[in-house]
């Protein structure tokens, strides 16, 4: 990586200079031939040493680490780790990997599922995902999922005074499945960018001034308008 560096900063420095540091090393075509190579290389050294002395540091890394991500990505163009074709279904699913542990970020996307969406189809659960991801993603909502899914007043298993007690492993197993798929880029088709939702047998204020983008299983799903 500290190689790969090096040689990104006289590439950038070089072309972002447009050519003018070859521009210092033109010499005769009578010169004899090695002394012209030797001069030239000399040159070229001292003028690309200048040059990276006008190239912002940040911007240097920059483009490094666009290379190296771009090193990263397979033939296919699709990138490392990309989950695979999405269908919702039990046995689809069923013939995913386990995940037995994983990040912060996966445990609150599952814990999530499981006590706001468990007793829902494959779908339902999925469009339950997309909210929190949505939500994320979206200015006004926190960064990441455990913030999003720890908001205050958010999500109702959160603040109905009962413990969070993992009592169905199946059930467990099954949103933890669903939750390393979304963290692994699945798409997120169902719910058209939906930030909310809830249950037909509820009907929560905001739910008159927010388009709702998507029905399935128990739950409406709505889009917040704005963008914040």
């Amino acid at each position: 990586m500290r190689l790969l560096y090096v040689w990104m900063r006289s590439a950038v420095a070089l072309t972002l200079l447009s050519g003018a540091a070859f521009a210092d090393v033109t010499v005769s075509q009578s010169n004899d031939p090695s002394a012209s190579l030797s001069g030239q290389l000399s040159a070229l050294l001292g003028s690309e040493k200048n040059a990276l002395g006008t190239v912002p540091a940040h911007r240097l890394e920059q483009v490094a680490a666009a290379v190296v991500r771009r090193d990263k990505r397979p033939a296919s163009g699709e990138p490392v780790g990309a989950p695979p074709t999405l269908r919702y279904d039990e046995s689809w699913l069923a013939s995913q990997p386990v995940t037995s542990k994983g990040t912060d970020e996966w445990k609150c996307l599952a814990t999530a599922l499981y006590f706001e969406a468990r007793g829902e189809s494959i779908q339902g659960q999925f469009a339950v995902a997309e909210v929190i991801m949505n939500r994320v993603d979206r200015p006004g909502y926190p960064g990441s999922i455990c913030g999003v899914v720890n908001q205050g007043g958010q999500f109702s298993y959160m603040f109905d005074g009962k413990p969070e007690t993992i009592h169905e492993k199946a059930a467990f197993q099954r949103a933890g499945k669903i939750a390393a798929l979304m963290l692994a880029g699945a798409p997120r088709q169902l719910t058209q960018g939906a930030t909310h939702f809830h249950t037909r047998a509820v009907r929560p204020g905001w739910a008159h001034r927010f388009p709702r983008t998507a029905a399935i299983g128990a739950h409406l799903f709505y889009r917040q308008p704005g963008g914040s």
